[in-house]
């Protein structure tokens, strides 16, 4: 049998672990849109934090293409909220061309998405109009709330998990 002290200590981490918070964002390549989901999917609400997606270091070295003349190619679409916008501060601004957004997150309850649409192209390609998993693969993302920030890249199926603070 464990010692009592052992024991509390494997429950208490546990607990604690139980009670981090996370953001997972998944990548929907679309035509002609292309959707970012955000979820809170810890149990803490995410309050007062800004979450960094940066693509300038994605496989497919992937640009926003919200402007019909600019660095995208053909199809364009600007930036659009679809769900959860409530959640914002203020409404970013993305320019063509631009590898980079920034979501100010006032509060997101667990369980909540924040969602926006926007064309995405890779600079790299041969199709640059399609972005596939894997030329998303390597994008960063950033969790930032008080001093703290959490990064964690993209996955070749489009994913991303950050943790974030303690509830």
């Amino acid at each position: 049998m464990l010692p009592p002290s052992i024991i509390a200590a494997t429950l208490g981490f546990f607990a604690a672990t139980s009670l981090q918070a996370g953001v997972q964002i998944r990548f929907v390549e679309g035509a002609p849109k292309d959707r970012f989901v955000l979820t809170n999917v810890g149990t803490c609400d995410v309050a007062a934090s800004t979450v960094k997606i940066d693509l300038s270091q994605s496989a497919g070295r992937l640009i926003f293409d919200v402007t019909e003349k600019g660095a995208g190619v053909e199809v364009f679409q600007p930036l659009e909220f679809v769900e959860g916008a409530d959640a914002l501060r203020q409404f970013p601004s993305v320019v063509d061309g631009q590898n980079t957004i920034e979501l100010e997150i006032t509060s997101l309850a667990a369980g909540e998405q924040l969602a926006f649409t926007i064309d995405v192209d890779d600079t790299i390609g041969q199709r640059e109009i399609t972005v596939s998993g894997s030329e998303i693969e390597g994008a960063m993302v950033s969790y930032t709330a008080s001093d703290e920030t959490n990064t964690a890249t993209f996955s070749s199926e489009a994913l991303v998990n950050v943790m974030t603070k303690d509830c």
